[in-house]
């Protein structure tokens, strides 16, 4: 969710329970992918030729041989070392498509893989002693170098303590999420009405910040991790 999740999902490896950002051992790697840019219901750039660049720890950002993009649209922000090379205002655009499917938020991280397994893990949930939520089919969502993530049945979790909020993320491997808070605690379960194809088992469930509540998994409580969201 940094997109707020995003804040979700590059390399960032737990050791002893801290987190240690990472990168690919060459920050700049040629994109196997065709890649495509819409603006103005044009479109700008339509290439195999891009790069992928990381220019901080979290994900990559495409750049692209300069002839490869149409008109004054470039801005040449970012690493300026890359010759011959711009990068495109990710928001600025009207779409982006990695092949023919529809990209959002940022660019796709190659060294992150998303995981969602049907378990039947008996998973409870505790905050401030109270059990908010209890269930024995449990989907768990392994996102590279994030927290095992432990999404449950609607029916399983107590609706009568959810409050809505206004608060939605977006996710460029799982889609756009709502979020419910828990007396004072804000924003603490959150759930994808209409997740990305590789998220779909997580579709309609509900999950809690394993980094704010007393999480139980076959009745033993897991360690809280270490994570932006602590």
């Amino acid at each position: 969710m940094l997109s707020n999740e995003r804040r979700n999902a590059d390399p960032l490896r737990f050791v002893d329970g801290s987190m240690a950002p990472t990168v690919p051992p060459e920050r700049i790697q040629r994109a196997e992918k065709r890649i495509r840019v819409m603006c103005n219901e044009e479109t700008i750039v339509d290439t195999t030729s891009a790069l992928l660049v990381w220019e901080h720890a979290y994900y990559p950002r495409y750049y692209f041989p300069t002839d490869a993009i149409s008109g004054e649209h470039h801005n040449t922000s970012g690493i300026g070392a890359i010759e011959g090379h711009v990068a495109l205002d990710w928001n600025a655009m009207d779409a982006w498509f990695e092949e023919d499917e529809e990209v959002f938020v940022h660019a796709r991280n190659p060294y992150v893989r998303v995981d969602a397994l049907q378990s039947s893990r008996t998973v409870r949930v505790e905050i401030d002693g109270e059990v908010v939520a209890e269930s024995s089919n449990p989907v768990v969502l392994f996102e590279t170098s994030l927290p095992a993530r432990y999404y449950l049945p609607a029916d399983d979790v107590r609706q009568d303590l959810l409050t809505p909020t206004d608060l939605a993320t977006s996710c460029p491997y799982k889609g756009t999420a709502q979020y419910w808070s828990i007396g004072e605690h804000e924003n603490i379960v959150w759930s994808y009405a209409a997740p990305l194809p590789e998220s779909q088992p997580v579709q309609g469930l509900m999950c809690f910040y394993n980094e704010k509540v007393d999480l139980y998994v076959d009745g033993e409580l897991v360690d809280k991790p270490l994570t932006p969201f602590s």
